[in-house]
């Protein structure tokens, strides 16, 4: 992988896009902590992380009702896009 593509896919905060998405939805961190069965602490983890584990993801995802998969997705097409 070329390291432009790598800068574009890295530019993808994964734990600040989760917690945006949380406050829109007007969502506590206690809210989320139990939903996800942890604690405010791991929840304030996630929220610095810059990757995450595809299931952790997954049932992100499905508790928010947002597809953050699809932040990757339009990021890998761009790249793919601007190669042609």
């Amino acid at each position: 992988m070329e390291n432009k593509e790598k800068l574009i896919i890295q530019n993808i905060h994964i734990g600040n896009a989760i917690k945006e998405r949380l406050k829109k939805q007007n969502r506590s961190v206690v809210w989320f902590a139990s939903q996800l069965k942890c604690s405010r602490t791991n929840v304030y983890k996630i929220f610095k992380r810059e990757s995450i584990d595809t299931q952790e993801l997954l049932l992100v995802s499905q508790l928010l009702n947002f597809n953050f998969f699809k932040l990757y997705a339009d990021e890998i097409a761009k790249v793919l896009k601007s190669k042609k």
